[in-house]
């Protein structure tokens, strides 16, 4: 589990198909994959999913409907790995790319 000031590494940046708009208009600056980032504080938001908020970036404050109140827009925490554990996956990751190219030629 993540601490606050953990270094983590985004794994995952992507947007659902349909999402586009709600995220343009609620995160003003949104994570890139392979980026580093330390965590500054965690949203339980009620237990629907856990959120994460990072030192490097700050989003502004809206009125979320399931919550019933305002907060900074979070990420959700499985977008995340500790670092040491992201570079042993991103390795297991590049070498399976790899492999899969091999098997194809």
């Amino acid at each position: 589990m993540f601490k606050i000031n953990d270094v983590v590494v985004c794994i995952d940046d992507s947007i659902k198909p349909g999402m586009e708009a709600f995220v343009k208009n609620a995160y003003y600056n949104w994570i890139k994959k392979g980026a580093k980032y330390t965590v500054r504080e965690f949203l339980q938001n009620e237990g629907i999913v856990v959120g994460v908020l990072l030192n490097e970036i700050h989003n502004f404050e809206i009125y979320q409907p399931l919550l019933g109140r305002t907060q900074e827009v979070a990420f959700r925490l499985d977008r995340f790995r500790k670092t040491q554990s992201a570079t042993k996956e991103s390795y297991l990751e590049t070498s399976n790319t790899i492999l899969e190219e091999i098997k194809l030629n």
